[in-house]
C-alpha cells in the first residue's frame, strides 16, 4: 500500500454532531505548538539593538 490507495478514494467524513470550524478557529487550535514560538520577539530584538547603534568613522 503506497501513497495511501487504501483511503485515497474515501469520502469526506463531515460530523453530524459537530459543526465545522471556520479557518481561524481550526488555526487557533495549533497556535500554542507553534515551533518558532519567540522568534518574533527574537527578531525584533535585533532591529532594536540594530537601530541603537552609532556607526563610528575614521574622524
Amino acid at each position: 500500500m503506497e501513497n495511501y490507495e487504501d483511503i485515497i478514494n474515501l469520502p469526506h467524513h463531515v460530523s453530524n454532531k459537530h459543526p465545522q470550524l471556520s479557518m481561524e478557529q481550526r488555526a487557533a487550535q495549533f497556535a500554542p505548538f507553534a515551533a518558532l514560538s519567540g522568534y518574533e520577539d527574537a527578531i525584533n530584538e535585533t532591529v532594536r539593538l540594530s537601530e541603537e547603534s552609532v556607526e563610528l568613522d575614521k574622524e
